[in-house]
């Protein structure tokens, strides 16, 4: 079998005419770690693509440093476009054809809901979802599932009472992508509010992906009366969302989606000056920021970029999250102590006891168990001056949902 499509592998980029299928090796002989990966390096997700060209520099870095325990690293990442029905093409072809030990960092919400199930069912390790969705915390239903970063519906928790607590006479709009993803926010608002819901929420709006804008639901939100705008979305309806509001000189309270900040992909391009004062969260070091300009642990991933990844945008948030979720997955390689068979790779990525990470805000720690496979859990609230993210306030935890 021939599938057509571009490859990413061990660090080289190159647009393919196919991917032989290959013989299966046995684990026990196996002379190298096959990881499988799937990213939208094309589609309306198409800015997250620099995550998997980081992760697979990472890899590369990797190798040349000798492997995790003499065996090298096999990156294979497959381009599903952020559509659901070719991400599941792609990880049938990685499981069935190239025999990867396991999936790691498969992104969106939508993909890896559509391959959660038939991972679940080979017990093939679906470890650090690209996605912060709350299902990945659902360690029954999903046992051979685990996200990474704070969830999507614990943002929402902590949104909701900094604007009861902030804002006068509070008036929410909501726009949220119509998936898994979108949805955990007006679950989260609803957490707080309970049967406030119907006096506080004006609008609550959703998009489609294949939408071409989302300027009427933004008009739709300022029509309803909102003084308070909630944006879950990905980068480039984040960016026409923050557009259409400075279009219409509309001054809401807004709140964005952390997964949609980022710097390089959406605050600069969409206008810096536009979105001053907007709120998000964070749980990562954000490089544009002159708090970590001395940092180690950020001094240490400048030196992997200019290496390994020059052509990568270290404005990036994206960079800085490939980086620390690779390291993650490195500490389970180093704590499989060889044996990378499924098992034991699932067994260590649920024994994480106070793991520290270079590019986490000082005093977050990773743990899991076999009962709770949520690494990172808390989060602190930012606010956009117009040239970088400023935190504010203290660690926030998120609750246990």
């Amino acid at each position: 079998m021939i599938s057509r499509r571009a490859v990413l592998t061990t660090g080289l980029f190159a647009a393919t005419t196919g991917t032989l299928a290959r013989p299966y090796v046995a684990r026990a002989a196996a002379k190298e770690i096959k990881i499988g990966n799937t990213m939208p390096y094309s589609g309306p997700a198409s800015s997250y693509g620099v995550i998997g060209r980081t992760e697979s520099a990472f890899f590369k870095m990797i190798n040349d440093q000798g492997g995790v325990d003499g065996q090298k690293v096999d990156f294979i990442s497959l381009d599903d476009g952020y559509s659901p029905p070719k991400t599941v093409e792609d990880i049938r072809q990685l499981v069935e054809e190239d025999h990867v030990d396991f999936c790691f960092q498969t992104l969106g919400t939508p993909p890896n809901s559509a391959i959660a199930p038939y991972l679940n069912r080979k017990k093939v390790p679906q470890l650090f979802v690209g996605s912060g969705a709350s299902k990945w915390s659902d360690y029954k239903k999903y046992p051979w599932t685990m996200g990474w970063q704070p969830n999507y519906r614990t943002e929402a928790q902590i949104y909701t009472k900094y604007m009861l607590q902030s804002v006068k006479d509070l008036k929410l709009g909501i726009l949220y992508q119509n998936d898994d993803f979108g949805k955990d926010y007006p679950t989260g608002v609803r957490d707080i509010l309970g049967d406030k819901w119907d006096k506080i929420v004006v609008k609550n709006a959703s998009y489609e992906t294949t939408d071409a804008t989302i300027d009427s639901q933004i008009a739709e939100i300022q029509g309803a009366g909102a003084n308070v705008l909630l944006v879950a979305a990905i980068p480039k309806f984040a960016a026409q969302s923050i557009d259409k509001v400075y279009d219409l000189n509309w001054k809401p309270v807004f709140f964005m989606t952390n997964v949609a900040v980022s710097v390089g992909t959406v605050m600069r391009p969409a206008g810096p000056e536009k979105s001053i004062g907007m709120i998000s969260t964070q749980y990562l070091k954000d490089p544009t920021d002159p708090a970590w300009k001395d940092d180690e642990g950020m001094k240490v991933w400048r030196a992997f970029m200019a290496k390994y990844n020059p052509s990568g945008d270290t404005t990036d948030a994206a960079t800085t999250f490939a980086y620390g979720i690779s390291l993650t997955m490195m500490q389970v390689l180093k704590q499989c102590k060889g044996d990378y068979s499924r098992p034991n790779v699932m067994h260590q990525a649920e024994n994480l006891r106070d793991v520290t990470n270079p590019i986490l805000l000082p005093g977050i720690k990773m743990n899991t168990s076999a009962t709770d496979h949520r690494p990172i859990k808390e989060m602190q609230l930012q606010k956009w001056d117009g040239k970088t993210w400023v935190r504010f306030g203290g660690l926030i935890r998120g609750a246990n949902v």
